[in-house]
C-alpha cells in the first residue's frame, strides 16, 4: 500500500480522536478524568467497551491462531459470557455500594493497608504488560505498512503511537476514552465484516454456501474433549469464567468505565449488552480465520511462518485497496481503545492507591496527574521494546499466559474476601502474593510429570489464584470480622 496513502489515513484518524478529545475534555476536572462525572449514557460505555476488549491481539491473533487450534478458542468465550454475568450482578453492586474510584479499595477495607497496595501492585504490573503485547502487535503492522517504507526505525514507530495516546486522553482521561473508544469500535468492526464480505463475494458464494464452506472446513471445530489437551472444552470453559472476572471485575481498567455510569443499574445493563454483542464479535473473528485460510489455500498464497501475520498479509497484499484501508483503520482502532484506557486506568490506580491524589491540593492534583500519565506512557515504551527482543510465540498465548501469573494473586484476594469472613495478617500478604506466581509458574512446568501427561492452558489463573487463596488461610487470623460488616464492604 502506498506509504503516503497510509499516512493520510492515520493522519486523519487521529485527527477525529483529537478532536472529540477536545470536545469533551472542556472544562475537565481530576474527577472528570478518573470518573467521567459518573455521567457516561450506559448504551455508549457497552459499544466502546467492545473496542477495548478485542484489543489489536484478538484482532490479528485469533484469526491466526484459527489454524493451530481451529476454533477452539470459543469455548474460552462461552465461560467468558458467565465470568460477564458475574461481574455485572455480584461485583458491580459492590463497587457502587462503596462508592470507589479505585476498585482495589475494597481490599484495604476488607483485608487491609497491605493487602490493598499489594492487589493495586499486581493490576499495574499485569495491565502494563498486557497494553504492552497489544501496542507491540500493532506497532509491527504499522512498521510493516508505513514507517519501513519511508525508514522510520520501529522504537520511534513505538514513540509516535503512544505520544499520540498521551495527547488525546491527558485531559478528558475516561470520559474522552469512553466516545473515542465508540468511533474506534466501528472501525474495528467495519475492518471484520468488510473483509468476510469481500472473501466470500470473490468466490461468488452466497451467505448459505459460505456458511456450509465453514461448516465443513476442520479449522471450524469448537470442541475438544480429550481431557489431557490443553485445549479440553471444561478447562476452556471455566478458564474463560475466571479469566473474565478477574481481567474484567477485577480490573481497573475495565471497571473504571462501568463506574461512569449514572448509576448501578444502567451499569449492569451495560454489562449484559455488552457481553452478549462481544461473544458474537468474537464469533466473527474466528469465521474470518476459517475463511482467510481457505482464501489463502484457494489462491495458493503460501502462509507466513507466524499466525499473528496471517491477517495483515492478505489484507495489506492479496486483497483490494478499500480492505487494506478498513485494516489499517481496523488494527489501529483495536490497539488505540485498548491502549488508551490501559494507559488512563494506569495513571488511575497508581494516583488513588499510592499517591493517595485525592487528598491533595487542586494544583498538586494536577501536576501528579500529568507527571504519573507520562511516567506510565515511557513505561509502557520500554516494555514493548522489552517484549519485542524476547517474543517468540503468538501474542494472544503470551498475552494470556501472562495475566495467568499476575493476575492470579488478585483472584485470590478477592475470592477470599469475598467467600470468608476471616481477617489476615496483613503484613504477610505482600509476600503470600509474589511467592504465588512462582509456585504457579513450577506446577505449570512441570503438569504433564505431575499430572500423568495434563497440560495446563488459561486455567493456569485458577491454579494461581488458588495458590494466593490457601496461602492467605495459612496466614489467618483466629479472629473474623463480624457478617454485618463483611456485608457493609461488599
Amino acid at each position: 500500500m502506498n506509504p503516503i496513502l497510509v499516512a493520510f489515513l492515520l493522519g486523519g484518524y487521529f485527527l477525529m480522536l483529537i478532536i472529540i478529545a477536545q470536545i469533551t475534555g472542556k472544562s475537565a476536572t481530576t474527577d472528570t478524568f478518573f470518573t467521567a462525572n459518573r455521567k457516561s449514557p450506559w448504551f455508549i460505555v457497552a459499544f466502546g467497551m467492545i473496542g477495548t476488549t478485542i484489543s489489536g491481539v484478538t484482532f490479528i491473533s485469533v484469526p491466526g491462531e484459527v489454524g493451530n487450534s481451529a476454533s477452539t478458542y470459543f469455548e474460552f468465550i462461552m465461560g467468558n459470557l458467565v465470568g460477564f454475568w458475574i461481574v455485572a450482578l455480584v461485583l458491580l453492586p459492590v463497587y457502587y455500594k462503596l462508592n470507589l474510584i479505585s476498585i482495589y479499595t475494597y481490599l484495604e477495607k476488607r483485608l487491609g493497608f497491605y493487602s490493598y497496595k499489594s492487589g493495586s501492585f499486581f493490576f499495574l504490573l499485569s495491565r502494563t504488560i498486557g497494553a504492552a503485547f497489544r501496542m507491540y502487535l500493532v506497532a509491527e503492522v504499522l512498521q510493516l505498512a508505513l514507517f519501513d517504507a519511508i525508514g522510520i526505525p520501529f522504537a520511534i514507530t513505538v514513540l509516535i503511537s503512544i505520544f499520540l495516546i498521551w495527547v488525546y486522553t491527558y485531559r478528558g482521561g475516561v470520559k474522552t476514552i469512553i466516545w473515542t473508544d465508540s468511533l474506534q469500535t466501528i472501525f474495528l468492526l467495519s475492518a471484520v465484516f468488510l473483509t468476510i464480505y469481500y472473501i466470500f463475494s470473490s468466490f461468488d458464494w452466497s451467505v448459505a454456501e459460505t456458511l456450509q464452506k465453514i461448516n465443513e472446513h476442520p479449522y471450524s471445530r469448537i470442541f475438544e474433549w480429550d481431557m489431557k489437551s490443553g485445549k479440553y472444552f471444561f478447562k476452556q470453559f471455566i478458564a474463560g469464567i475466571f479469566v473474565t472476572i478477574v481481567m474484567v471485575g477485577l480490573d481497573q481498567d475495565m471497571m473504571q468505565k462501568n463506574l461512569t455510569c449514572k448509576s448501578l443499574k444502567e451499569a449492569q445493563k451495560n454489562m449484559l449488552t455488552f457481553s452478549a454483542i462481544f461473544v458474537f464479535v468474537v464469533g466473527m473473528f474466528l469465521l474470518l480465520g476459517v475463511l482467510l485460510y481457505i482464501f489463502a489455500n484457494t489462491n495458493g498464497i503460501q502462509l507466513p511462518q507466524k499466525s499473528d501475520y496471517l491477517f495483515p498479509m492478505l489484507a495489506l497484499n492479496h486483497m483490494n485497496l478499500m480492505i487494506g484501508i478498513f485494516f489499517l483503520l481496523g488494527i489501529t482502532a483495536a490497539n488505540y481503545a485498548s491502549a488508551d484506557s490501559a494507559l488512563t486506568s494506569l495513571t488511575t490506580a497508581f494516583c488513588i492507591d499510592f499517591l493517595d491524589i485525592k487528598n491533595r491540593p487542586q494544583e498538586m492534583m494536577k501536576k501528579l496527574l500529568q507527571r504519573t500519565h507520562i511516567a506510565f506512557s515511557f513505561l509502557l515504551f520500554m516494555v514493548i521494546m522489552i517484549f519485542r527482543i524476547i517474543n517468540d510465540q503468538s501474542v494472544v498465548v503470551a498475552v494470556f499466559k501472562a495475566a495467568g501469573y499476575t493476575y492470579g494473586p488478585l483472584l485470590g484476594l478477592f475470592a477470599f474476601g469475598f467467600l470468608t469472613r476471616k481477617q489476615v495478617k496483613d503484613r504477610w500478604v505482600p509476600l503470600i502474593t509474589i511467592c504465588s506466581p512462582f509456585i504457579a509458574w513450577a506446577v505449570d512446568a512441570n503438569s504433564e510429570q505431575l499430572f500423568n501427561g495434563y497440560q495446563i492452558g488459561f486455567e493456569l489463573i485458577i491454579i494461581n489464584g488458588a495458590i494466593t487463596f490457601l496461602g492467605l488461610i495459612f496466614i489467618q487470623k483466629k479472629t473474623s470480622v463480624s457478617l454485618k460488616n463483611v456485608k457493609d464492604i461488599g
